[in-house]
């Protein structure tokens, strides 16, 4: 006998909701995915469309229809070359995402050794970029700097961004209490609306916000302040204090992590 038929509560009702729930579900993480990666845009665009086709077939409007059926593919792939930057981020954005996540643990060792050294970079005007890696490997970025691999410190900080020496310049790499490169190259910014008074460390700070998960400090060599970037975003100014709380907030790693994951 066939397993629906002798439960037909499990056919008719259980089914159907947990059908309901999922796509559900995955249409809202699909709408989280969008706005982190500032592409909500092709989401309102393709509902709009929707609507209209729908008008049009309800009010039998053939010469609408008719356009839409014309046009539809040739958008899709304008869509496509247009947004493919938005596309990859939301792909990329996929496989960082955890669906479900426990209770971290805190690392505050590391955040107090890297925001001591901040503020008294900041109050010399010295910039600096700080990569806090989460998720995303970041073997290419590491790569691309000086290899280090130490236990993570305010004077270490300070010793690499204090002075003008051959890796003040790049941001530095820190996982789990360690500092693993130095002079490390990022990817700049391609988005077209970000503030003229940015300067190169902060459309790199960004950039790689752009393209992983990871969470960079960006201090100004203009005016000290300090700003955080994470999911393709960047917010400028904060206090010591909200940076403190947002990186204690963010830096959710549990203790099953493994160092080894930033450079595999």
């Amino acid at each position: 006998m066939d397993f629906m038929t002798n439960f037909p509560v499990f056919n008719d009702f259980i089914l159907p909701a947990l059908d309901i729930t999922l796509l559900a579900y995955m249409l809202f993480q699909v709408y989280k995915l969008l706005e982190e990666t500032r592409a909500v845009q092709l989401l309102r665009g393709t509902v709009f469309l929707a609507l209209v086709y729908a008008i049009a077939w309800l009010l039998r409007l053939s010469t609408l229809l008719w356009i839409l059926e014309k046009i539809t593919p040739g958008l899709f792939i304008g869509v496509a070359i247009v947004f493919q930057p938005e596309l990859r981020n939301i792909f990329a954005h996929i496989g960082q995402r955890e669906l479900f996540r426990g209770k971290p643990r805190q690392k505050p060792f590391q955040v107090e050794a890297v925001l001591n050294a901040a503020e008294v970079l900041a109050s010399h005007q010295r910039g600096a970029l700080v990569v806090f890696a989460r998720k995303t490997g970041l073997k290419n970025i590491v790569d691309t700097g000086t290899p280090i691999n130490a236990e993570l410190s305010s004077a270490l900080i300070l010793t690499i961004f204090g002075f003008d020496g051959p890796l003040h310049d790049g941001a530095i790499v820190v996982h789990n209490g360690r500092l693993f490169a130095a002079g490390c190259f990022l990817p700049l910014s391609k988005q077209s609306d970000i503030r003229r008074s940015f300067g190169t460390r902060h459309r790199a700070a960004l950039g790689l916000a752009e393209e992983t998960d990871a969470i960079i400090l960006a201090i100004s060599e203009e005016t000290g302040a300090l700003s955080l970037a994470y999911d393709a975003s960047i917010f400028y100014d904060l206090d010591p204090e909200e940076i403190r709380r947002r990186l204690h907030e963010l830096l959710r790693l549990g203790s099953t992590d493994s160092l080894e994951r930033v450079v595999m």
